[in-house]
């Protein structure tokens, strides 16, 4: 196996043990972006020898002063803060615009000996649904999603063992499960958003991506989240109690989703789960408006400078949300703002019923064209509702290319889900039909 195939557990293991050294990790990854970029398109901002300088420092380092993450790579979506790296959101209003400092984030990931590889590319903003130029690297006509595109592609496509993405409606779980690989996205507020472009203060949540649950768990380690009560890390499938869960958008599922969701539950169930079809009490019936009122109202002052100063340089959507085009009003605001929190303790208690619900990730596999990024449908609820969520790959749609299926646990049950994860991932991933390979 060469190095830029291994996941970062891997790697780390071979790092530890003097077997590959960061400089050769780095440049094996390196040659595979260099081989695929032309296909996939997945950064943003790239500089090889910036690489192999912070490789060769990491090398030097004697072992006592070596991080949790000594030299994995890291693809860091390009709206968070990064010295050393342009910032651009994707916008020719910060087209080369270069900070001077280092968001929270990637504080938190060079402490702990992180190798940032390059910014990785999103939709303007995080937020519009036109894609930027990457595309899918299971089928290149494709979208990998938005609007943490270019993070999700380069794990899907080898170019990296881990991303950095967020998630405002669906933009760490719907490209996770376009590009076959986990994503997770945690309770929400669980990881600092100091220094990033921040859409909605109430729903921007920082998210991941990884080809393995154990390089999740290594990111929770160094963003320390921790549930109240410690998870048992022997969870079985067999006894355990599963919900399905289709929700109130269900009736938008495309044939792959309705296949992998009746496929996943017959999965648990086959290995000796409980699994209970449920539905959502009526009160949760507004969530997809609350969900949709909120983007609208946080995008009105998020965007406000911008719009004074680069109007014309703005997408029309943002311009829209400025000026209110909808007409959303403080009264409404309030409606969904109260809304969405009564109702946060509700899904906690039905959540807590279970191991996880079991959800659909995404309408269906990615669409062609890059026009859309894929609709967020399945996810806007979970980010407005703060549960922690990780979509699990392993199913195909019709046309042969991933459809995961999301796991959901109560709020700040991360670690908990993370673990019920590993093991609903080991079976989906080898029984569930779908397999990953490396494209040349």
């Amino acid at each position: 196996m060469d190095p830029y195939q291994l996941t970062a557990t891997q790697a780390l293991t071979k790092l530890k043990d003097g077997s590959l050294t960061v400089e050769e990790y780095a440049r094996s990854l390196l040659e595979r972006i260099e081989k695929r970029d032309d296909d996939v398109q997945a950064w943003a901002y790239l500089n090889p020898e910036y690489v192999i300088q912070q490789a060769k420092q990491l090398d030097s380092l004697p072992p006592e002063e070596r991080g949790p993450l000594h030299g994995v790579a890291v693809a860091v979506k390009d709206i968070m803060y990064t010295k050393d790296m342009p910032t651009q959101h994707n916008s020719p209003i910060y087209e080369g615009d270069d900070p001077k400092l280092d968001a929270a984030s990637i504080i938190t990931l060079r402490h702990a000996g992180a190798l940032i590889l390059g910014k990785s590319t999103t939709t303007e903003f995080a937020s519009i649904t036109t894609g930027p130029k990457t595309r899918n690297p299971h089928d290149t006509t494709r979208t990998p999603g938005g609007s943490s595109s270019g993070s999700a592609a380069a794990v899907g496509d080898f170019q990296a063992p881990i991303g950095l993405g967020t998630q405002t409606g669906g933009s760490t779980i719907r490209p996770g499960s376009f590009n076959g690989i986990y994503a997770f996205k945690p309770t929400w507020n669980s990881i600092s958003r100091e220094g990033l472009k921040v859409y909605s203060l109430i729903l921007d949540t920082i998210g991941f991506f990884s080809r393995s649950v154990d390089d999740l768990q290594l990111l929770a380690d160094v963003f320390e989240l921790e549930d109240d009560v410690p998870p048992h890390n022997d969870f079985s499938i067999k006894g355990s109690k599963f919900a399905v869960l289709k929700t109130m958008v269900w009736p938008q599922a495309g044939p792959g989703t309705v296949a992998a969701l009746d496929a996943g539950a017959k999965l648990l169930r086959d290995h000796g789960a409980d699994v209970e079809e449920i539905e959502l009490p009526p009160e949760f019936e507004k969530l997809p408006e609350w969900h949709g009122i909120v983007l609208r109202s946080d995008g009105r002052p998020t965007f406000l400078p911008e719009y004074r100063v680069s109007k014309d340089k703005l997408a029309g959507v943002l311009v829209g949300h400025v000026e209110n085009e909808y007409q959303i009003s403080r009264a409404a605001q309030l409606e969904a703002f109260d809304g969405i929190a009564s109702l946060r303790p509700k899904i906690d208690e039905i959540a807590g019923k279970y191991a996880a619900i079991l959800t659909p990730s995404v309408v269906d596999e990615a669409p062609v064209g890059r026009e859309t990024t894929g609709s967020p449908a399945f996810n806007a609820i979970w980010t407005a509702l703060h549960t922690p969520v990780t979509n699990i790959p392993g199913f195909k749609g019709e046309n042969g290319l991933p459809v995961g299926l999301s796991l959901i646990a109560p709020r700040y049950h991360d670690r908990h889900l993370l673990e019920v994860s590993k093991v609903v991932g080991e079976i989906f991933e080898a029984e569930g039909g779908w397999t990953r390979q490396v494209y040349q």
